[in-house]
């Protein structure tokens, strides 16, 4: 492993030869042999349903974990995927996810979907990929996937087969006696043909039954939300793939470690970031239950399961640490070095309680699902500017520019200076990032470098700061809501005449969606009836507004569109002013100024005695900084 602790040492590994020069795997099948070649016997994931730290679990070593990825391979194989054919799997978390996953790329293209959009947006994804065959659970207690899947391959002509899993098989006597009784009905209106994947599974030998082409190609679609509509769907090569897993395998994790992602299998982060990195390093993948972080009792088992496994590496999200740390480190986590926390920014009190709690300190990570993920750190090895999501990757090359619509440079800007976060590196697909081509115009900078919405600044040291967005996502807790959906609904209301929806600051989730509406001359209506408009109309419950203000008129540009940067002036005026009330202090923020080095700021004041260092610990629980006026 590489010291990874400064943009010289990231220099250095880039000196030391090129990434082409660099002997490493060229697919993902020779990924998996390679290390179940050295780590046969080692463990290489373990699962339990449940979330008790003595609970039933299943542990996979790397043998097995090879024998299983070509099992699934040569079953997707008989069902007529080729290389340039989809496997699309709509799963929550389970070893078999993992089989799908890993079989579904080596066999032809995978492509994992949110089992929590909705059937309209799961049959979208489905009939824009193309998808030949879909994986999903049996009818399950509790579970609605297979509702979801039946529903959607019905609206999705093109899937001719759904194979299914049954995740009874991890329950013991007297519980998985109950399911078969308690098993809810799932009419089927679609023609798919459906069998049962782990007997069909089976069946096929655990070699190969064809031959790997080594050679670089599509293996992915990963969809980037899904909000509205059909969304983009990005392709991932095998080298984007391998590239993710030689950084974790080279700067995070080894063989020995242990690491524990409660993270959903159809997100870049837990399948391109860590699950590649396992996969090149040979360690050791934790997942427990279904959900994740969701499941029922992992949050308040999570230091037990830490302390049964011995991990090394947590696998985080700014939202679950938020809810960790309303619980008690009740167990023993001295095996515990590194948490790694992305998607979305960490507020600095989070990440003080975090490291003052457990005396672990947190990699940040900045990534997205167009580069194939990964794209800076904080460097483990090296100083963490706390708020900064650190130094960009070896072979991975950041500009800040300023572009127009069509991609046309129009400044590169130096050192502090803000623009558009632009990058190139083995992860990006230059020019083809997207299923369609018409998603793909204006977003590469000098035909490379792939745009990414997002504005910020390198400092002096080289390292990444995120200072806002060029594109209007909101994200809670690391989950992309397209305004868009938000705006439409709420203008087809017939007193609204114009809406505009961002993002206002939360203290769990990083940013909850809030709408700002301008009503049509002489028209009435309250908030009340515009909430109950949007709870009846908006599919996505995360995209539901959490507030919803009626202003006179909102403030527009000189064309007359709504011009978004006053209205998070004024989430953020509103929120941190209730926080601040809440909590006792007599402070409200002044202004929202826009500061070119850290975006959006607010300006407070003191109208009595104030304990400074409660207002700090009290505002630092979001991620928009703040600073005193004289």
């Amino acid at each position: 492993m590489y010291d990874f602790g400064s943009m010289k040492d990231r220099n250095a590994v880039e000196a030391e030869m090129s990434w082409d020069a660099r002997d490493k795997p060229v697919t993902l099948y020779q990924m998996l042999e390679q290390t179940a070649k050295k780590f046969p016997e080692r463990p290489a994931a373990s699962y339990q349903l449940t979330s008790g730290p003595t609970d039933a679990k299943e542990t996979v070593t790397w043998r097995q974990m090879l024998e299983r990825s070509c099992q699934a391979a040569n079953l997707f194989r008989s069902l007529g995927i080729g290389e340039k054919d989809v496997v699309a799997f709509l799963l929550p978390n389970c070893n078999e996810t993992i089989y799908t996953l890993m079989g579904g790329g080596i066999a032809g293209i995978v492509n994992p979907i949110n089992p929590l959009l909705d059937a309209e947006q799961v049959s979208g994804i489905l009939r824009e990929t193309g998808a030949k065959v879909l994986v999903t659970l049996k009818s399950f207690p509790k579970a609605d996937v297979a509702q979801l899947a039946a529903k959607s391959v019905a609206m999705a002509p093109n899937v001719h087969t759904v194979l299914e899993i049954d995740l009874n098989r991890y329950l013991s006597p007297p519980k998985s006696w109950l399911v078969p009784l308690l098993r809810p009905k799932n009419p089927v209106a679609h023609k798919a043909r459906v069998l049962d994947f782990v007997a069909e599974m089976s069946r096929q030998n655990t070699t190969l039954d064809f031959t790997d082409t080594p050679e670089d190609r599509v293996a992915a679609y990963f969809h980037t939300g899904g909000t509205t509509g059909t969304p983009k769907v990005a392709q991932h090569k095998y080298s984007g793939m391998v590239y993710n897993g030689w950084l974790g395998s080279s700067l995070l994790f080894d063989e020995n470690d242990v690491i524990i992602c409660p993270l959903p299998l159809f997100h870049v982060f837990a399948v391109h970031v860590i699950w590649m990195s396992v996969l090149m390093a040979g360690s050791h993948f934790v997942h427990p239950t279904p959900a994740g972080y969701r499941g029922e009792g992992v949050f308040d088992n999570f230091w037990k399961l830490v302390e049964r496994y011995k991990v090394s590496f947590m696998i985080t999200v700014p939202t679950a640490i938020s809810a960790l740390m309303q619980r008690p480190v009740d167990a023993d986590v001295s095996s515990l070095k590194t948490a790694f926390s992305g998607s979305a920014p960490l507020p600095i009190e989070l990440y003080n309680r975090f490291v003052a709690a457990t005396g672990v300190t947190i990699v940040e990570g900045y990534g997205l699902t167009e580069a194939t993920c990964l794209v800076s750190c904080n460097p483990p090895a090296g100083d963490k500017k706390v708020g900064s999501v650190g130094v960009p990757f070896p072979y991975t090359d950041v500009k800040i520019l300023t572009c127009d619509d069509d991609g046309n440079v129009l400044k590169e800007h130096d050192v502090d200076e803000v623009g558009e976060i632009c990058l190139s590196n083995p992860g990006v697909f230059a020019g083809n990032t997207y299923t369609e081509e018409a998603k793909n115009q204006g977003l590469f900078a000098y035909g490379s470098h792939l745009r990414t919405g997002d504005l910020g600044r390198l400092d002096e040291d080289g390292y990444l700061w995120i200072t806002g967005r060029a594109k209007d996502l909101i994200i809670r807790g690391g989950h992309n809501i397209d305004p868009a959906e938000i705006e439409e609904v709420l203008a087809g209301h017939d007193a609204v005449a114009f809406v505009g929806a961002i993002g206002q600051p939360d203290s769990y989730s990083g940013e909850l969606p809030c709408a700002y509406v301008e009503l049509v001359g002489g028209a009435q209506v309250t908030t009340d009836e515009l909430m109950d408009f949007a709870k009846k109309h908006i599919h996505e419950k995360a995209a539901l507004p959490k507030h919803i203000e009626i202003l006179d008129e909102l403030p527009k540009t000189a064309v007359g569109k709504v011009f978004k940067p006053e209205l998070r002036k004024s989430a953020i005026t509103r929120v941190y002013d209730k926080a601040l009330e809440d909590a006792g202090h007599d402070a409200h923020v002044v202004e929202v100024i826009d500061d070119k080095k850290r975006g959006l700021v607010a300006r407070l004041r003191a109208t009595g005695d104030v304990d400074h260092e409660a207002v700090a610990q009290c505002l630092g629980e979001f991620t928009r900084p703040f600073e005193w006026m004289d």
